[in-house]
């Protein structure tokens, strides 16, 4: 065994993360998860310093609440720094991908306040909804869902679907909305689902790792 991995192991296995870890020894983040990603002890870690993450992320939203002014440029700040480490930790990893992608094909880029990401497709929202939770931290209480119908759509009835399909609690479901086409017939069977989450803080962020995935793909 190469003398640097012999001690990156030793360092993985304390609990540290790939970033601490190529601080310490300068190994380059992809050869660690060459080494490690198939470990099922590094696993277990890997999903310790996720939630540990999530949890500090959850506590640090709530946190900006309470921030105003001047104050906040310099959070936001800090949310673009910390974008670019959480990149080169997650970069390999496909959900963070794909929330990334999705997003960045159906999510709207207007608001400042947060995301909001609509399909017809219950996959897609569904790998979204796991994206917020499990990468975001996102708490569930600041996730809103909302449904687009036409007039011979059943509101109850499409509700329950979607909330099936993507493993969403009803309570957060917001009113449907009704819309008005050309032809008062459904273009899609159960509607187009919306999904909303509140935090400039994750906005920011996601600008980003947005920007950064390009950039990783032009690359290639």
């Amino acid at each position: 065994m190469r003398h640097d991995k012999k001690e990156a192991t030793k360092l993985r296995s304390r609990g540290k993360s790939y970033r601490e870890i190529k601080d310490d020894l300068g190994i380059p983040l992809a050869t660690l998860s060459d080494w490690f990603r198939d470990e099922r002890w590094s696993k277990a870690i890997k999903k310790s310093l996720n939630e540990k993450n999530i949890e500090i992320s959850k506590r640090r939203i709530i946190h900006l609440d309470k921030i105003r002014g001047e104050n906040l440029k310099k959070v936001y700040e800090e949310a673009r720094e910390e974008a670019k480490e959480d990149f080169k930790a997650l970069r390999y990893s496909p959900l963070f991908i794909a929330g990334i992608m999705i997003y960045w094909s159906e999510g709207d880029k207007i608001s400042k306040n947060g995301f909001r990401v609509s399909n017809s497709d219950p996959l897609v929202m569904k790998i979204f909804l796991t994206f917020l939770r499990k990468v975001c931290g996102g708490d569930e209480t600041r996730i809103r869902a909302g449904l687009l119908l036409y007039p011979d759509l059943d509101s109850e009835t499409c509700e329950k679907y979607w909330s099936n399909q993507i493993g969403l609690s009803r309570s957060n479901f917001t009113k449907s909305i009704v819309i008005q086409g050309r032809h008062k017939t459904r273009r899609v069977q159960y509607g187009i689902c919306t999904l909303n989450f509140s935090s400039r803080f994750l906005k920011e962020k996601m600008l980003i790792w947005m920007r950064l995935a390009a950039e990783d793909l032009l690359r290639e």
